[in-house]
């Protein structure tokens, strides 16, 4: 056991801190559609020269540079506009910063891994604490000289963290690489221009508290009328008072409405963000505020009557429900899923598997037991060498949009989650768990039995069924079995096998022959259970 890393103890995920909403703007004129093309057009332009000012600053930028910044854009907007480039300037630099940092540790991690397989001899098995040589010296050679590759690309990511230097594409770089491989995107140039361009506008307005609809920038009333400050060089477009244009789209929010109506009546923040969809030709607006944290319980409260417990998979989520002793109870559950197709598609796929199982643990009032996975670390190509679809497999689990939309959706219906430990669930799962399980009329998966460590795991038991008393305190020192055997397993009622050798209580040979005649011990009882019983007769004597 010296091998196993130590395990994290389980704990209660933070609910979220903000809300987001969208729906679509309908009925929108031609008119319409050219203004906001128009204001998202030149707002997005301020923002590449921003972002452009900013990452140019790198970790020289103070509060004086910020100002400066603001008072440009407020020139050739509006202070409020201004304000909303800059935040999100700032936000997009922080992003490319973190990002920046993963890279640097993904490369890392593989010199270590190469490093390592390079030191050791062709051919050479590895464990499972580390791997091996690699198979052929044509391998080794090729490692060898991705090795150096790895160095020089670490050596220059290094360099430009140190120098507070990032590397952003506003529209997105896999949009921008895709303008030379048009066929293969199935585009032609107009459209990749249309795209291109709608991708690199910019409306969005951050919200601001105590004014009226909790934001002045684009502002949605309580009836659904929709309109936006314009921009001071787009001012003669105004088709409302102090420089406003309506829209002639009227909107309403199904999911949260209430909520969102109940903070612009209060004029609390709300902020909003206009975006066109290319591919089905509409338009859409998103509103989303903060909220307080949510209140969790406490650990031992979500113990308290069982839980179920979550095994993430790259198709489906297996599930089965435990007791508070960590008993599994019933039959084990799956939600299936399918992540092939459009974003939209592989989103909705889990929503809807998310919301079947949320609904299922509601019916019974119980929390939801998940792993803590973060796969970032073993995506990297010198973690699992040649196996290629593994590597596939473990990319395309949604881990992390799974993970934020079950919190979510979770403190929406009032359903605790806990976090474990994912490692060696599956393993010690599968090893304690799938074969006592499985039955003549129930097939129990790998996955099933993970479910069922996942759910032992936080409820703070272990995960093997049964716990081994202390080496010395075994009747055979330090190997006794831990397992008892099934009832139809050969040989359970024969006499354990004489082994030679200093043993701690002296037994002679051929003393242990009638070890299991129970009637040849004389043990009170037996005679009575499998035999004819006949009262003696009572002492005359007494």
């Amino acid at each position: 056991m010296g091998g196993l890393r130590e395990l994290a103890l389980p704990f209660v995920v933070r609910g979220p801190s903000g809300v987001a909403i969208r729906t679509r703007l309908k009925h929108l004129t031609a008119g319409d559609e050219k203004v906001l093309r128009l204001v998202g057009d030149l707002l997005g332009t301020l923002a590449s020269r921003d972002l452009k000012a900013r990452c140019a600053a790198g970790l020289e930028h103070d509060s004086e540079q910020w100002a400066q910044r603001k008072r440009v854009l407020t020139e050739e907007s509006s202070s409020r506009w201004a304000g909303s480039i800059t935040k999100a300037t700032h936000d997009q630099w922080a992003l490319a910063r973190r990002g920046q940092l993963a890279h640097i540790q993904s490369l890392q991690a593989g010199i270590a891994t190469i490093t390592h397989r390079l030191s050791r001899p062709v051919g050479e098995k590895g464990t499972r604490q580390a791997p091996g040589g690699y198979h052929t010296r044509q391998e080794w050679f090729a490692k060898s000289r991705r090795l150096h590759l790895l160095e020089d690309r670490l050596q220059a990511a290094r360099a430009d963290r140190e120098a507070g230097r990032v590397r952003v594409v506003r529209g997105g770089k896999q949009l921008l690489n895709s303008r030379h491989h048009l066929k293969a995107a199935q585009l032609t140039e107009a459209e990749w221009r249309t795209r291109w361009e709608t991708g690199r506008r910019f409306l969005q307005a951050d919200g601001e508290s105590g004014k009226r609809y909790g934001n002045e920038t684009i502002r949605v009333t309580d009836d659904g009328e929709v309109s936006l400050k314009l921009p001071a060089p787009l001012a003669h477009l105004a088709n409302a008072p102090h420089g406003r244009y309506v829209l002639a789209a009227r909107v309403s929010f199904p999911h949260r409405g209430e909520q969102w109506r109940n903070r612009i009546t209060a004029n609390r923040a709300v902020a909003y963000r206009i975006h066109e969809d290319v591919g089905r030709g509409r338009w859409y607006l998103t509103a989303s505020w903060t909220i307080p944290p949510v209140q969790t319980v406490p650990l031992e409260a979500a113990r308290a009557h069982g839980l179920v417990g979550v095994d993430t998979n790259a198709d489906h989520l297996a599930a089965w429900r435990l007791d508070e002793h960590g008993n599994p109870v019933g039959e084990p559950l799956r939600f299936g899923y399918d992540l092939t197709g459009t974003a939209d598609h592989r989103d909705a796929q889990v929503r809807h598997a998310l919301i079947r199982l949320l609904h299922w643990a509601k019916r019974h009032g119980l929390a939801v037991a998940v792993e803590d996975l973060d796969f970032q670390a073993e995506k990297t190509r010198e973690k699992h060498g040649r196996r290629k679809r593994f590597r596939n497999l473990i990319s395309g689990m949604p881990t992390s949009r799974l993970r934020a939309r079950l919190v979510s959706m979770a403190a929406e219906l009032g359903i605790t989650i806990v976090a474990v430990d994912p490692a060696y669930t599956s393993k010690w799962g599968a090893q304690h768990w799938q074969k006592p399980l499985t039955s003549k009329t129930r097939k129990i998966t790998r996955h099933d039995a993970a479910a069922v460590a996942i759910g032992r795991r936080a409820l703070g038991h272990p995960i093997r069924r049964r716990m081994a008393p202390p080496p010395h305190d075994r009747s055979d020192r330090v190997g006794h079995r831990t397992v008892q055997a099934r009832p139809g397993t050969p040989g359970r009622e024969g006499n354990r096998p004489r082994i030679p050798g200093t043993r701690t209580r002296s037994v002679r040979a051929g003393r242990g022959a009638n070890a299991v005649d129970q009637n040849a011990q004389h043990r009170s009882g037996r005679s009575a259970e499998h035999g004819s019983w006949q009262q003696d007769s009572l002492p005359l004597s007494l």
